[in-house]
C-alpha cells in the first residue's frame, strides 16, 4: 500500500496543507484561512476546523494509503516539545481578554492534532526547520550532511544541519541567524534589538535600504513613483532589469551585508554549501552574485573557495507543504 505524510504550513494569512509521498510527489492540497482565527479563545475552533478539512482531503484521495505521519512547520514551533510558543502574530489575546499572561498562549499543537488523528505520529518545528528538512529529503542538499538554509522572506529564519542531523540546541529555538548583529545600534529590528542581520537581509529590510538611498542618490528611478506601503520587494528586480541604479545599489548593498555575515557563519560549522530559500533569493543573480563576493572576500582564508552558495531545488514546488512533509520521510529514512 502507498504511504502518504501530511504536511501543514501554518502562516499568518492561510494555513497549507497536502498529502505528499517519498519523493515529493503531491496528492492533492488544500488550504484554510488562518487570519480567520487572530485570537486565543479561537486556538480550539481553529485546530478542529483545520483536522476536518484535512480529513476531506483525505476522502478526496481515490486510491488507498496508509497515513504515516503529519509534519508541521509553524512560527515559534518546537520540536523537542511539539508546542507553538508565544507566536508573534497567530492567536492573540483580544480586547476582552482579562488575563494577558503570555505564558498561556503555549499551545500544545502536536497533541492536539494527535487527538483528531489517533496513532498517527506528528512532528512540529518552526517553518525555516522545515524548509532545511525539505531540502535535505526532496532539493538541493539531498545527499549533503553538512549545509545551512536561509530563507529570506518577510524576516530572515535558518536550519542547521552538521553530521546529517538538524541542530534544534538544548531548548529546541537554535538558528536564529537573522537575530545576529551585523551593525551595532544600527537599525530597528522587529524584535525590539537594534542591527539584527533581519533589518538589513530581508525583504523588508532590502525595502528600507532601497527608501535610504532614494533620500541618499539622485539618479531618476521608476521606484521613486511607488509609495512606502505600495512597495514591494519584488519591484527591485523588474526595476533592477531595467539597468536602475537604485535597485542595483540595493542589492550590492544586501548582498555586502548577507555576506560577511555568511563568512563569519561558516567558521561556525564549516558547512558544504549553504542555500538561500524565499521571496528574497528568487531575485537570482542580483542577490546571489554580490553575495557569494562579498562572502569569499570576508572568509577566513581555511574556508575560501570551499562553500557552495545555492538556490533552493523545491521553491516553487509547494515548498513550504513538502518542507513539512519532509519532517516525517526523515523519520522514516532513519
Amino acid at each position: 500500500m502507498k504511504k502518504l505524510a501530511f504536511g501543514i504550513d501554518i502562516g499568518g494569512i492561510n494555513t497549507a496543507f497536502g498529502l505528499v509521498d517519498e519523493k515529493g510527489e503531491l496528492f492533492g492540497e488544500s488550504v484554510i484561512s488562518t487570519r480567520a482565527y487572530p485570537n486565543y479563545q479561537d486556538y480550539p475552533r481553529y485546530v478542529a476546523d483545520l483536522c476536518e478539512a484535512m480529513k476531506l482531503l483525505v476522502a478526496a484521495v481515490n486510491f488507498d494509503f496508509e497515513l504515516i505521519g503529519i509534519g508541521v512547520g509553524a512560527p515559534n514551533a518546537n520540536f523537542y516539545k511539539g508546542t507553538i510558543e508565544t507566536p508573534a502574530n497567530l492567536w492573540k489575546f483580544s480586547a476582552e481578554d482579562t488575563n494577558k499572561d503570555e505564558s498561556l498562549r503555549m499551545f500544545n499543537f502536536a497533541e492536539d492534532i494527535k487527538a483528531h488523528f489517533p496513532g498517527t505520529p506528528v512532528y512540529v518545528t518552526n517553518d525555516a526547520n522545515a524548509a532545511t528538512i525539505g531540502e535535505m529529503v526532496y532539493g538541493n542538499a539531498k545527499g549533503m550532511k553538512d549545509f545551512i538554509m536561509v530563507t529570506l522572506g518577510t524576516g530572515v529564519g535558518s536550519g542547521f544541519v552538521a553530521n546529517g542531523e538538524m541542530i534544534y540546541g538544548h531548548d529546541g529555538f537554535a538558528g536564529e541567524f537573522g537575530h545576529v548583529i551585523v551593525e551595532r545600534a544600527g537599525r530597528e529590528c522587529g524584535c525590539g534589538r537594534k542591527g539584527c542581520l533581519e533589518a538589513y537581509a530581508s525583504a523588508t529590510g532590502i525595502k528600507r535600504t532601497a527608501f535610504e538611498l532614494m533620500a541618499k542618490m539622485s539618479n531618476d528611478s521608476e521606484l521613486r513613483e511607488i509609495p512606502y506601503s505600495k512597495f514591494e520587494a519584488v519591484m527591485l528586480s523588474t526595476a533592477a532589469d531595467k539597468g536602475d541604479a537604485i535597485a542595483k545599489e540595493a542589492f550590492r548593498f544586501t548582498g555586502e551585508v548577507l555576506g560577511k555575515a555568511l563568512a563569519d557563519l561558516v567558521a561556525t560549522t564549516s558547512p558544504k554549501a549553504i542555500i538561500l530559500f524565499g521571496g528574497l533569493a528568487k531575485a537570482g543573480k542580483y542577490i546571489f552574485e554580490p553575495t557569494k563576493w562579498y562572502m569569499e572576500e570576508n572568509m577566513l582564508p581555511t574556508f575560501k573557495n570551499k562553500v557552495q552558495l545555492l538556490p533552493s531545488g523545491i521553491e516553487g514546488k509547494n515548498a513550504a507543504i513538502l518542507g513539512s512533509s519532509a519532517l516525517i520521510w526523515q523519520k522514516q529514512q532513519k
